[in-house]
C-alpha cells in the first residue's frame, strides 16, 4: 500500500468526525432557530459526510475495490485524491473552527 493510500483513508475518516461535530452543532441551532439558513448547513454536512462515508468504505472495506485501489490505481491518481482528501478536511476544518468560536 502506498502512503497517498493511506492518508487519503485517514483524511476520510477524519472528514467524517468533524462532520459529525458540525452535523451536531448545526442541528441544535435548526432545533433552537428553526432557519432555513441552519436546515441548509445540516443539509450541507449530510451529503458531504455521506461521500466520505462511501470513499471510506471503497477505501478500506469493499472486497474489490479496497484491493483494487491499494494496488493497481498509479501513484499520480493517489496523490490527486490524497489533495482532494486533505483539500476538504482543511476546509471542514476551518468549517468547525469558526463555528465553534
Amino acid at each position: 500500500m502506498s502512503l497517498w493510500f493511506d492518508v487519503a483513508r485517514v483524511a476520510a475518516g477524519l472528514n467524517i468526525l468533524l462532520l459529525a461535530v458540525l452535523l451536531f452543532v448545526w442541528g441544535r441551532n435548526y432545533l433552537d432557530l428553526r432557519s432555513k439558513h441552519a436546515l441548509g448547513l445540516m443539509v450541507f454536512a449530510v451529503l458531504l459526510l455521506l461521500e466520505n462515508a462511501v470513499a471510506l468504505y471503497i477505501y478500506s472495506l469493499d472486497p474489490t475495490l479496497s484491493v483494487w485501489f491499494a494496488s493497481a490505481v498509479p501513484p499520480i491518481a493517489w496523490r490527486g485524491l490524497m489533495s482532494l482528501h486533505v483539500l476538504e478536511t482543511v476546509g471542514i476544518g476551518f468549517l468547525v473552527w469558526i463555528t465553534m468560536d
